[in-house]
């Protein structure tokens, strides 16, 4: 079983109209709500690859009550611990350059931590977690570091899908991928990302300090796959980006589910190359007949042995 983490899950609330006038009225032209947080988000692309998934996490009033709703409403299982506190909502502004109003997130009680971490107890080694996104303020910076001595506790393995500190942390104990942007690596490793080869021997590194697996995406280039064996670059057809969010969570979702079930990582990178597009072209996230009519389109090219 697949099982993805969003400690700190939002309902996002996207607004577009022509103009943002700070200090007088204005006329929201298009408004959509839907459930936010990055694991929430690989569920759901798993979902449209038709590869089962649990969501856990936090949820706590109105908010966590819709978000709960439209999981269950698209068939995807879910055992969130309930907290006392209301789930946050994101405000995302388009109005010609995007601006987003992040909510901090509930505080999470110690009693509400020990229910969610006794969720860990049922892991076994035929699973994998998928860790990733902001946590709530009121955790411990070292939760996820936390979590995953749970997960390993149990012999399962786990997928994190951070940056900074938090993700360096993580490489000692062998996730199954990583996949920070170009820009990310370079703020990891301290160097300027130019060009794709700049970034080789860094996506070289997150593997030699511990990740059986990268992918460095680089928005309309592609993204890097490195293996033990070889690094590859692939990319898709060129098409109006409309979503900003949830790209790189379709990418995990496409890579994990699919390696997951066959055990072959081009055609995982393959797949998670045509969630990450698909979901850029869409509204929200991609649907399985936008993925599925992407595939073809993808063109892998291996770089380096």
């Amino acid at each position: 079983m697949i099982y993805t983490v969003t400690l700190n899950p939002s309902i996002d609330y996207i607004v577009r109209l022509d103009e943002m006038n700070l200090g007088s009225v204005n006329r929201i032209q298009e408004d959509l709500k839907l459930p936010g947080g990055k694991g929430i988000n690989v569920s759901r692309i798993l979902k449209q690859l038709d590869i089962a998934s649990t969501a856990i996490g936090y949820l706590g009033g109105f908010t966590g009550g819709y978000i709960e709703d439209w999981l269950s409403e698209e068939g995807i299982d879910t055992a969130f611990t309930t907290v006392n506190d209301t789930t946050r909502i994101n405000v995302k502004v388009k109005a010609g350059v995007e601006t987003e109003l992040n909510g901090a997130g509930p505080r999470v009680s110690a009693e509400e931590q020990a229910a969610f971490e006794a969720t860990f107890s049922k892991l076994t080694s035929a699973d994998v977690v998928i860790l990733s996104g902001s946590k709530p303020p009121s955790l411990p910076v070292d939760y996820y570091q936390q979590l995953i001595r749970l997960i390993q506790a149990q012999g399962a393995r786990f997928v994190i899908d951070t940056t900074g500190e938090e993700l360096v942390k993580a490489l000692a104990d062998h996730p199954l991928v990583v996949k920070p942007n170009h820009h990310e690596l370079a703020d990891i490793y301290g160097f300027e990302a130019e060009r794709k080869e700049d970034l080789i021997p860094y996506g070289r590194k997150l593997l030699a300090e511990g990740a059986s697996f990268a992918i460095v995406s680089m928005a309309g280039e592609g993204a890097l796959f490195f293996t033990e064996d070889a690094v590859y670059h692939g990319w898709s057809p060129k098409g109006e980006v409309k979503n900003s969010v949830g790209s790189g969570d379709s990418m995990i979702a496409g890579f994990v589910g699919t390696y997951l079930k066959t055990q072959d990582t081009l055609k995982a990178f393959r797949v998670s190359l045509a969630c990450g597009s698909a979901t850029a072209f869409s509204d929200d996230l991609a649907q399985k007949e936008k993925i599925e009519s992407l595939l073809p389109e993808i063109t892998i090219q291996k770089l380096e042995e």
